[in-house]
């Protein structure tokens, strides 16, 4: 096989790699997948919510146009090569500091969640990429003529087809408070009647709250948890948060866990969903498959990682008491929701819980 086969099944190789991360980096779908890849790989880096949707699309229409400009002939050995062992090896040592701050695990986002990857295996991934290109670089013959603008052009096009794909949205968390239960609903209306006969009660008050006192009633002292802004009464007694994307086949099967726990038991905390705005058109859908419907609000994909956390994944299943973080389970893997095991810890008293 002569020189110049061999240096185009490399080109294929890494044009296929180029490409390939590009278009996981839009899996399942653009805008979900880039905020997903803002959160949870740009805002640890330090990017501000400002600058990273524009990082992210230039970044990603970046690799585009390199995966499509390793084909071309124009400035090959002269700009494309080296912009793209420049840009690998920024990756590689990014993913080395990653490594050892901490450790190999979790997902680096080079094929963003179709494709999961190891930080240390996306840094052998692109060692070997480096290589072909050094090898390719060393094949090629001297750059003939070369129209830079076509290149310059066609670089600019992929950018900003990419702001056309994935239009930038702001990050807003919408309340609708229909979607509140009727038991959520006559709480609130109970305060109200309170707040009107306070003074009239106030004594009484007094009184219960001293006999509480003496009593020592065995539960966490209430504090504030964060989400009354979705969930008015979140913070009063014990409850379930959970926060899960209406199309996430794990996230209907532990919403049907939760019903059946909480059909067996009658005590079961209350349940509320906070949903991602990603398919929300498959809400009803969700609910029968759970087989009840549960107070729920829906928050950009954006605001939803940063209230789940972006270290975390979905399916997320919050245990507040009195505002208190109990138990919190999130993803499918070694931190993945156990209904055996929160049936248990729902039952103990706190002081248990501290053991």
């Amino acid at each position: 096989m002569n020189s110049k086969n061999i240096s185009w099944i490399l080109r294929l190789i890494i044009s296929a790699l180029f490409i390939l991360s590009a278009v996981a980096k839009l899996y399942p779908s653009p805008y979900f997948a880039i905020s997903t890849f803002e959160v949870k790989q740009l805002y640890p880096l330090g990017f501000s919510e400002n600058v990273a949707p524009y990082f992210s699309r230039i970044l990603i229409g970046i690799e585009f146009a390199l995966g499509i400009a390793i084909l071309l002939k124009d400035y090959l050995k002269k700009i494309t090569i080296p912009a793209t062992i420049l840009l690998l090896a920024v990756f590689t040592i990014h993913l080395t500091y990653t490594t050892f701050i901490s450790g190999n695990s979790g997902n680096c986002g080079c094929f963003g969640e179709l494709i999961p990857m190891t930080p240390v295996e996306a840094i052998i991934k692109n060692i070997i990429a480096i290589g072909l290109l050094v090898l390719l670089f060393k094949l090629l013959p001297t750059d003939g003529k070369s129209n830079f603008w076509l290149l310059k052009s066609f670089g600019l096009g992929c950018i900003l087809a990419l702001f056309m794909v994935a239009p930038m949205k702001s990050s807003t968390t919408t309340i609708d408070n229909s979607n509140f239960s009727e038991e959520q609903n006559i709480g609130t209306i109970v305060d109200t009647t309170l707040s009107t006969v306070l003074p009239t009660i106030e004594k009484a008050i007094d009184s219960v709250n001293k006999i509480k006192e003496e009593i020592k009633i065995d539960e966490p002292t209430a504090k504030k948890s964060g989400y009354a802004n979705f969930f008015p009464n979140i913070d009063k007694d014990k409850k379930i948060l959970c926060f899960f994307a209406p199309g996430c086949d794990h996230c209907q099967e532990t919403a049907k866990q939760l019903t059946e726990m909480k059909q067996k038991d009658k005590s079961f905390p209350e349940v509320s969903i906070i949903f991602m705005d990603e398919e929300v058109d498959k809400i009803p859908a969700f609910f029968d498959i759970a087989g009840k419907k549960y107070p729920y609000q829906i928050v950009d994909v954006i605001s939803f990682w940063n209230v789940l956390g972006n270290t975390r994944d979905t399916p997320g299943v919050k245990y507040i008491w009195n505002g208190n973080e109990i138990k919190f389970y999130d993803g499918i893997n070694e931190n993945k929701f156990n209904a055996a095991e929160l049936k248990k810890t729902i039952k103990k008293n706190y002081s248990e819980l501290k053991k």
